[in-house]
């Protein structure tokens, strides 16, 4: 216990370091430590869990083996993103000859379809939350699907995952300025396709 609770303490660096080392304990603390974040990313970003688990296991599967190649006075986090990215395009690749799986499209079977919810955190939700709020999550869960991927992916990464200009250009490996300027268009895609949401509720409602 008292090992766990050191393990806890070191940061992501240390604890690659430490699993470099042959540290045991130190990869799994690591693992652990992203699973959540990594998993909802990868989840909002490839619209099914049974994908994102996958790459999140192929992520970290990829660590493990080139760990020793991470630079320790660099962040852990973007080279982590960077991996994870990468991994999810080659999904997408693969998965080319088949429509992208819709955040908010319907699974299961048999009548008991229900809608694919996981842009924001389920442990979130209770029944305090508004409905109004309930509404405008998903909402947002349907434009976000609408968007480009690569306007999506840049979207999640620096509204969602917070990270820096700097740390999605070492995670895209795009330049500093190709970020900025693809997260302005995202930004600008994201209130027009808004607004296209809103005018198609407002014919719906008014349409007899």
């Amino acid at each position: 216990m008292q090992e766990t609770g050191l393990l806890a303490e070191r940061t992501d660096e240390q604890l690659l370091a430490a699993h470099i080392d042959g540290e045991a304990g130190a990869f799994p603390e690591l693992l652990e430590r992203y699973r959540n974040e990594l998993l909802h990313f990868l989840i909002r970003f490839l619209g099914s869990r049974a994908a994102a688990e996958d790459v999140f296991q192929d992520t970290f599967l990829q660590i493990h083996l080139v760990a020793e190649t991470f630079d320790t006075s660099r962040r852990f986090k973007p080279w982590l993103y960077t991996i994870s990215a990468n991994k999810a395009r080659d999904y997408h690749r693969k998965q080319k000859r088949r429509a992208a799986a819709s955040l908010s499209a319907p699974i299961g079977g048999d009548g008991e379809d229900t809608e694919f919810i996981d842009l924001i955190a389920s442990e979130t939700d209770s029944p305090e939350t508004p409905i109004t709020d309930q509404e405008q999550a998903q909402r947002v869960k349907q434009v976000v699907d609408d968007l480009p991927p690569h306007y999506r992916e840049i979207l999640l990464l620096n509204y969602f995952q917070k990270l820096s200009y700097n740390q999605i250009a070492d995670s895209l490996d795009i330049p500093l300025g190709t970020v900025k300027s693809r997260l302005h268009s995202a930004v600008a895609c994201f209130a027009d396709t808004w607004k296209l949401h809103e005018n198609d509720e407002k014919e719906t409602e008014q349409t007899p």
